[in-house]
């Protein structure tokens, strides 16, 4: 089973057809980002025991009530956070240390409408502190690292999520884009 270098739509295949689990899946990408991440540098917070225990329900869902997925379009699919995202339970940071321990009661609309169709929160990703700036390297959490070549900047401010996705340890990640916080991670990276 390759798990490497998903798309949702092949995700969603994946677990439709049983060819592996959510718990297998979340599982892979948890791995990717154990062994990449203290070189790159995408991650702030990584949600990795509640990410498993969510992959198990969504396991057991697709078992018991298998037409589950039909009606959840992102159900069992790993997706990082920008960490400028209120996210209820989970840190919330924006990049900077003034934030840092603020735990919100609750989701932003976006994270709730991905929870409510199904994905599973695996991380919150590095950006420029408060979405402030264009190159990655301006979070109080260090540098976000371009995966092509860390001597390069990823881009900012979406910088960890752009360089999660390129560097394969997330299938999808939420950007923010006000004067190119998606534009130049995506093209950078």
């Amino acid at each position: 089973m390759n798990l490497n270098n998903l798309t949702i739509k092949k995700a969603r295949e994946g677990l439709k057809k049983k060819e592996f689990s959510s718990v297998e899946l979340i599982s892979y990408y948890l791995e990717q980002i154990e062994v990449k991440n203290k070189e790159l540098n995408a991650f702030i917070t990584v949600c990795k025991e509640s990410a498993l225990e969510k992959a198990k329900r969504v396991d057991e869902l697709i078992r018991n009530e298998p037409s589950a997925i039909n009606h959840l379009p992102l159900l069992g699919i790993p997706i990082a956070l920008k960490d400028i995202f209120s996210t209820k339970g989970i840190e919330t940071t924006a990049g900077s240390n003034i934030l840092k321990g603020y735990i919100p009661e609750y989701d932003a609309t976006v994270v709730k409408k991905l929870k409510d169709a199904g994905a599973i929160i695996i991380g919150k990703t590095n950006l420029d502190a408060f979405a402030h700036g264009s190159s990655g390297e301006n979070s109080d959490f260090g540098p976000a690292k371009n995966p092509w070549d860390t001597k390069y900047v990823p881009g900012g401010s979406s910088s960890g999520s752009a360089v999660s996705i390129a560097a394969n340890m997330s299938i999808a990640a939420t950007g923010t884009d006000t004067g190119g916080s998606i534009r130049l991670p995506a093209s950078f990276t």
